[in-house]
């Protein structure tokens, strides 16, 4: 089969394609024919050898997310057979024509999404769900605040706390990507590059949950704007891992410091999320309240250049590989 591996840690021009033999299901696990790949940002960190302590990653197959048609099933597994059309969360492996996973952490292909849109779902859904939902305890009635509104993080977060009824300010870089998370259900958009977010979120009230993938100086600023008995959550540092700030005020409002990252998490962890994500999104989905939104696809040996895209930023939604002969989407 044909799959991208890293050949050492490093820049996009890592990733090359390789032919590698099918991997065998173990018991408890599925055989995935790849139709689609998300690309994400923890494949990035990944390739350069900084996720999670990943360290050396010569010879990794990277890819958090997939969508395709189960191809074989473990001896132990009951309710995935072949045929099925899912998407799964995995650790590593998803851009290959096959994969493996945990049948647990498999979900079904939602009724009218494609391939493509279905492996947009499971790393930026099951991230949310933990880190707004679970970590963050978000509520009906509660404001969000949600940096990096135009990623695939970001639209996921938005149109979820949206639907669940909750108020949802995001920053973004452009007017083009205020409009578009706007469309998506955001009460407050603010362009970082020309708006003060601190002063824009105060003067809403504030915000009781924030979810930061930024770090650095937004730090201070995340917890000024927060409310009493706010929740402060990082998925991600990309301006820094330090940080100063006021532990006294923390101490007085109450707030709370969080964060996680997915990846190193144990199956059975994932299994449970996975169990979650579908008990409460996966509704949402068949109901229309939250779409698809895919930038760009690229085909599978293309992945270097669908890295230099997510690492541009200039994308709004989420960039996809196809591993398979499939129509591409161009850029929105």
């Amino acid at each position: 089969m044909n799959s991208i591996v890293i050949s050492a840690p490093g820049g996009p021009e890592v990733l090359h394609l390789t032919s590698q033999p099918i991997p065998e299901p173990a018991a408890h696990e599925i055989l995935i024919r790849v139709q689609a790949a998300g690309v994400n940002r923890p494949d990035v960190l990944l390739r350069q050898g900084k996720y999670a302590g990943s360290g050396d990653v010569s010879g990794t197959v990277p890819g958090l997310e997939v969508a395709g048609i189960v191809e074989r099933s473990g001896a132990s597994v009951t309710r995935w057979q072949p045929g099925a059309q899912v998407c799964a969360l995995l650790a590593s492996g998803g851009y290959a024509e096959y994969a493996v996973v945990d049948a647990r952490h498999c979900l079904p292909l939602p009724a009218g999404w494609s391939f493509a849109e279905a492996a947009s779902l499971p790393e930026t859904v099951f991230t949310v769900w933990h880190n707004v939902f679970q970590r963050g305890l978000l509520q009906p009635g509660e404001t969000l605040l949600v940096h990096g509104g135009s990623s695939g993080i970001g639209i996921t977060a938005v149109q979820l706390a949206h639907a669940l009824g909750s108020t949802v300010a995001a920053t973004v870089g452009s007017s083009a990507k205020a409009a578009a998370v706007r469309a998506l259900g955001a009460d407050v958009v603010v362009n970082y590059k020309e708006q003060d977010f601190e002063v824009e979120v105060q003067a809403m009230g504030g915000a009781d949950v924030v979810l930061d993938m930024i770090g650095g100086d937004y730090t201070p600023k995340n917890l000024r704007l927060l409310r009493d008995d706010g929740r402060l959550v990082y998925i991600n540092a990309m301006r820094g891992g330090t940080a100063e700030f006021n532990a006294l005020d923390v101490m007085r409002r109450r707030l709370t410091i969080s964060g996680s990252t997915l990846r190193p998490r144990s199956a059975a962890f994932k299994a449970a999320l996975a169990a979650e994500v579908e008990r409460h999104v996966w509704p949402l989905l068949l109901q229309k309240q939250f779409r698809p939104v895919l930038y760009r696809t690229f085909p599978l040996a293309e992945a270097a250049a669908a890295h230099q895209l997510l690492e541009s930023s200039e994308h709004i939604g989420k960039i996809v590989l196809l591993t398979h002969e499939q129509q591409e989407v161009p850029s929105v």
